[in-house]
């Protein structure tokens, strides 16, 4: 017997399905490059019925470019990323960053791809750009109490550390073989062990 409330026939998409399938469908063909209609036939469902959770396809890549930076957000908050040196507040940045990429990496590798071309994208990329500051100032504060390299400008270091990170949207794949704690330490071994000062 059918629960009370059950659908019936068609099993319905509810909008983290939704939009699950849209990011999937914009990093393949580019946001906008994906039209609604291409999304709902995709999903085997109307266009209205895309139009009952979202108004627009706009909304679902704020959705979407929202679910990465706030990931990202998440871990400047996280306690290990407000007290102690700044080295290891960085350190710990990086690393959960990494894993907030391995968590949500259709989430982020469509941040990483937005150029500014709607106001969502733009909104986006004002909000990154929130989040490489203060990066750039927990590696000022690094060498500011001497353990960081200081001959090294703290935006270009923040820069080569999150491009590093970036780059993992490139060729990381969940079911490679490596999770996402020895990705972490690969990564900031490699990058701390050239700026940290010995």
């Amino acid at each position: 017997m059918a629960e009370p409330g059950a659908r019936r026939g068609r099993p319905g998409y509810d909008l983290e399905s939704l939009l699950v399938v849209a990011v999937k469908l914009f990093n393949e063909r580019g946001y906008d490059g994906t039209s609604m209609e291409e999304l709902s036939r995709k999903l085997g469902i109307t266009k209205s019925a895309i139009y009952h959770h979202v108004p627009s396809k706009q909304e679902l890549l704020r959705l979407a470019v929202d679910r990465a930076l706030d990931g990202l957000f998440a871990v400047t908050e996280e306690p290990r990323s407000l007290d102690g040196r700044a080295i290891d507040r960085l350190e710990h940045v990086v690393r959960r960053s990494v894993a907030v990429l391995v968590e949500r990496l259709p989430f982020v590798t469509l941040l990483l791809r937005v150029r500014g071309n709607t106001k969502v994208e733009r909104a986006a990329l004002a909000r990154r750009r929130e989040f490489d500051h203060l990066v750039t100032e927990l590696v000022t504060q690094a060498a500011a109490e001497g353990d960081l390299r200081a001959d090294i400008d703290p935006a270009v270091t923040s820069r080569l550390l999150f491009g590093m990170v970036n780059s993992l949207i490139e060729w990381y794949r969940p079911r490679g073989g490596i999770d996402a704690d020895a990705l972490a330490d690969a990564v900031c071994t490699i990058a701390f062990a050239g700026l940290r000062v010995h």
